[in-house]
C-alpha cells in the first residue's frame, strides 16, 4: 500500500500542516492526556512543554487492503517439527508497554504513541474552554500605540501619495465648469457664421470679424490647461488610537496567623494559576495584589506570593483598600474591574457583618465578576455564610471551596468557566 507523506517546509518547521492536522483530528484525545499531565505536574510550573501518550488503538484509522484468498501454500527452510497439514500456533506474547515482565494475557498489545506538544499548544488545550467572564468593552481606551488609517483627501502631500483618479475626476471637473460659458458663446458664434456665409459675400468685412470672434473662443477655450495644481489630491492619512478594553484584577489574600503554610501555599498556586490565565488571555491588563490580617496592604507580586504574617483577621480593612483604590485609581466608567478572593473564612463574626454590607451595597456593584475561594477541610466558616446572601443578591458574584491541592483546578474552571450567551 502506498502512502504519501507531505515534508515541505513550512516556514522553520518540518510537516507543520500534517501536525496540525494530527492535532485537530484527535483533539480530545489529546486534551485528556494534557489533563492527565496537569495533574501531575505543579502549578507554578504549568507553563511548559510536555510530552504525551496517547493510546494506539485510538489512532487506528479505517485503510484498504488486499485479503490473499484461496489455499496458500508456502515453505519455511529448517522445518523440523511440521508437516504440510499441521496448523501452526499464534505466538503468544506482545509488543511491550514499558519496564517490568512479561504479561500472562494472550491478547497483543502496541505500544503508545508519544510526542511533545509545545508550551503554546499546551497551554492553548490547558485554558482552551476558559474564559474571564462578563469581559464587556465600556469604553474605547487611548493607548500609546497608534495605526495608519484612512481621512479622505488633501490639496497638499508629498508626490507618492497623490490619488490620480480623484485628481484627474477634479480636473475634468474644472475644465466642464470653466468652458461652459465659451462653450455656448462659441456655439453661438459658429451659428451666427454660418448664416453669415450664406447671405453676405467672402470679402465683406462682418464675415472677417465673425470668424475672428470664432477663433478667438476657440484659442480661450484650448488655453485651459488640461491638469492644474490647484486640482491635485492627496491621499490623506492619520494615527488614531488602537481600541481596547481597559481591565483591572483585584487579588485578595489572607496572610493572618489562622491561615496555616499549607493554606497559604494553595491560595497563592490559586493565584498563580490565575496569573498565568490573565496574562495569557488578555495583553493588556492591570493586577493589583492586596494582602491582609488585622490590617490589609497593597503589595508587588514577589512580596504577595512570599511574605508572611501573623495576627487575626479583619477582612473588612481589605475591601475597605479595595474600594478606595477602585475610587481613586479605577473609574468604574472606564474600566472592567474583577476580585478573586482567598480566605480560610476565619473572621471576626461582627466583621463578617461589615463584609456582607461592603459587598452587597459598595464594591460588587463596580465589578464585573467577583470569585471568593474559602480553603478549609471543614465545615464552611462564618465569612462563608454572610457571603452567601451576597451570592444570592448578585449573580456576578461566585464563590467554591478547596479542601486540598486538587480541588484548585476543578474550582478555578468553575469559577472561570465560559457562560453561557
Amino acid at each position: 500500500m502506498t502512502h504519501l507523506i507531505d515534508r515541505r517546509l513550512q516556514s522553520k518547521n518540518k510537516s507543520a500542516v500534517n501536525r496540525e492536522r494530527f492535532l485537530r483530528r484527535y483533539k480530545e484525545q489529546v486534551k485528556k492526556a494534557v489533563e492527565r499531565a496537569a495533574k501531575g505536574r505543579s502549578i507554578t510550573e504549568i507553563a511548559g512543554s510536555e510530552k504525551i501518550s496517547i493510546p494506539a488503538r485510538d489512532l487506528n484509522e479505517p485503510n484498504f487492503g488486499h485479503a490473499h484468498g484461496g489455499v496458500w501454500e508456502s515453505v519455511s527452510p529448517g522445518n523440523k517439527e511440521f508437516v504440510k497439514g499441521d496448523k501452526i500456533a499464534r505466538p503468544q506474547g506482545g509488543g511491550g508497554r514499558g519496564k517490568g515482565g512479561a504479561g500472562n494475557s494472550e491478547e497483543t498489545t502496541e505500544d503508545d504513541f508519544v510526542f511533545e506538544l509545545s508550551r503554546e499548544e499546551f497551554m492553548n488545550y490547558f485554558f482552551e474552554d476558559l474564559e474571564l467572564p462578563n469581559m464587556i468593552k465600556k469604553q474605547l481606551a487611548s493607548t500609546v500605540e497608534f495605526k495608519q488609517q484612512r481621512a479622505g483627501y488633501t490639496v497638499s502631500g508629498t508626490p507618492a501619495n497623490i490619488h490620480v483618479l480623484r485628481s484627474l475626476r477634479g480636473a475634468l471637473a474644472r475644465r466642464i465648469a470653466v468652458t461652459a460659458g465659451p462653450a455656448q458663446e462659441l456655439e453661438a458664434a459658429e451659428q451666427e457664421l454660418e448664416q453669415l456665409q450664406l447671405i453676405l459675400a467672402a470679402s465683406d468685412p462682418a464675415l472677417a470679424r465673425a470668424r475672428e470672434r470664432v477663433d478667438a473662443l476657440k484659442s480661450r477655450i484650448k488655453s485651459i490647461p488640461f491638469i492644474d495644481p490647484f486640482d491635485l489630491r492627496y491621499s490623506n492619512r492619520i494615527k488614531v488610537p488602537k481600541p481596547s478594553s481597559q481591565c483591572v484584577m483585584f487579588c485578595l489574600m489572607d496572610v493572618s496567623g489562622s491561615m496555616d503554610q499549607q493554606k497559604k501555599d494553595i491560595a497563592k498556586r490559586f493565584f498563580v494559576l490565575l496569573y498565568l490565565f490573565l496574562n495569557r488571555i488578555y495583553e493588556k491588563i492591570e493586577l493589583v495584589f492586596i494582602r491582609h490580617h488585622t490590617a490589609a496592604t497593597e503589595v508587588n507580586e514577589h512580596d504577595f506570593f512570599n511574605s508572611r504574617e501573623s495576627g487575626g483577621t479583619v477582612v473588612s480593612s481589605a475591601l475597605h483598600m479595595l474600594d478606595d483604590i477602585l475610587t481613586e485609581r479605577y473609574s468604574s466608567s472606564d474600566w472592567n474591574v474583577y476580585v478573586a478572593q482567598a480566605s480560610d473564612g476565619d473572621n471576626w463574626d461582627k466583621d463578617s457583618v461589615t463584609c456582607r454590607q461592603l459587598l452587597s451595597e459598595t464594591i460588587v456593584p463596580k465589578v464585573q465578576y467577583y470569585a471568593y475561594v474559602e480553603i478549609t477541610e471543614g465545615e464552611p466558616q462564618n465569612l462563608w455564610y454572610e457571603y452567601l446572601s451576597v451570592a444570592e443578591m448578585h449573580p456576578q458574584f461566585a464563590m467554591q471551596k478547596i479542601e486540598s491541592p486538587a480541588d484548585i483546578y476543578p474550582v478555578f474552571r468553575e469559577l472561570f468557566k465560559k457562560q453561557p450567551k
